[in-house]
């Protein structure tokens, strides 16, 4: 290959760490990496591990909205978020500019955690497509029009059938 090639070829997807330390989480408490993407979309990944200490943590994506939301001891939500253990990862495609948070939750524990943190994002590469849902209306009508056509094809097909076994 050429070189002019192997640029384009590295160009396609490119990868940018936004964090790889070891984070000190108090019990009860919850730490947080910024995610902001303003010029294109990307898919954010995440994975942590419990270096020392007892404790169980989860890890979670979410949306700055939700993460003021938690700061303020509000009732929030995530678009992703692994289960509590000692290890875990998340990866997300956001197909929306914004700003968002990756949080390390340690609410649940009873003693301080420290915790190995790695965050990246991937620009370009593969896009997956958005997945869409009809709305209920045109479910019913995709259905029924279905059902039609296969109980025409059925009846049709019977009668057929029927004909040629009484010649």
């Amino acid at each position: 290959m050429t070189p002019f090639a192997w640029m384009l070829l590295l160009a396609a997807s490119t990868r940018g760490e936004l964090a790889d330390e070891d984070c000190q989480i108090p019990a009860g408490e919850w730490r947080y990496v910024e995610v902001q993407l303003h010029q294109e979309p990307a898919s954010v990944s995440a994975s942590y591990e419990v270096r020392s200490g007892p404790g169980r943590v989860r890890l979670a994506l979410m949306r700055r909205e939700d993460l003021e939301r938690l700061r303020d001891d509000l009732p929030h939500g995530h678009l992703a978020e692994t289960p509590l253990g000692k290890s875990g990862q998340l990866t997300d495609a956001f197909r929306r500019r914004g700003d968002y948070a990756v949080v390390l939750d340690n609410r649940d524990g009873t003693s301080a955690t420290t915790v190995h943190l790695r965050v990246w994002l991937e620009f370009g590469g593969r896009r997956d497509p958005e997945v869409t849902e009809l709305a209920p209306g045109r479910q019913f009508v995709v259905v029924a029009v279905s059902l039609a056509v296969f109980f025409g094809i059925v009846t049709y097909s019977s009668r057929r059938l029927w004909r040629a076994v009484k010649r």
